[in-house]
């Protein structure tokens, strides 16, 4: 199942909304961290960077074909050779990825899918305990100049309930991801 759909613009475009190195350090995606996933990797926009900060695998996850080849051609360009890509309905199906194994979850401009518990599920899923799952969207403004319609976009408080109704516990909530981005950071419950 595609995630609403929100419209992609093309790459150049894409790429300009973001600073990808910020926004993961302010996320907590360091060097500490072993392995990562990258629901809806699209572009590749954070999964390759991300994969040059960790240590491990960086599994990114996209239902688009074409979202698959753009993330394999900019690992390729970046020498990133710890990318492994999965063309998956991640969202019906699952990431297929063991239990517990997987130290941080990026939910990065995809919690407006029609069941974002069920991404947050899977996310606490495949974390180890004390994993972490970083959420980034699109402000809740109209004047941001992308991101979903205002009707499915979800708010900072939404984001918030979804990720402790999952069982999360918040560690830092509404960062300012400028310039048109907020995140909020939670870590898995230690069983």
């Amino acid at each position: 199942m595609k995630v609403r759909e929100s419209g992609m613009p093309e790459a150049g475009l894409w790429h300009t909304f973001f600073d990808p190195e910020a926004i993961l350090g302010a996320m907590g995606l360091t060097g500490n961290v072993r392995d990562a996933v990258d629901f809806g990797c699209g572009y590749g926009t954070f999964a390759i960077p991300a994969a040059k900060r960790i240590q491990g695998t960086l599994h990114g996850f996209d239902i688009d074909p074409a979202m698959i080849k753009a993330s394999r051609r900019l690992a390729e360009q970046e020498n990133a050779h710890n990318v492994r890509l999965h063309l998956r309905d991640f969202v019906t199906e699952g990431t297929g990825l063991d239990a517990a194994s997987v130290d941080y979850v990026m939910l990065f401009n995809i919690l407006h899918t029609e069941d974002p518990l069920r991404l947050l599920r899977e996310a606490s899923r495949i974390l180890l305990p004390g994993g972490y799952v970083g959420a980034i969207h699109w402000n809740y403004d109209p004047e941001t100049p992308r991101g979903p319609p205002m009707a499915m976009r979800p708010r900072p408080e939404d984001c918030r309930r979804w990720i402790e109704e999952a069982g999360f516990l918040i560690e830092k909530e509404h960062i300012h991801l400028p310039s048109y981005h907020y995140g909020v950071l939670a870590r898995k419950k230690h069983v």
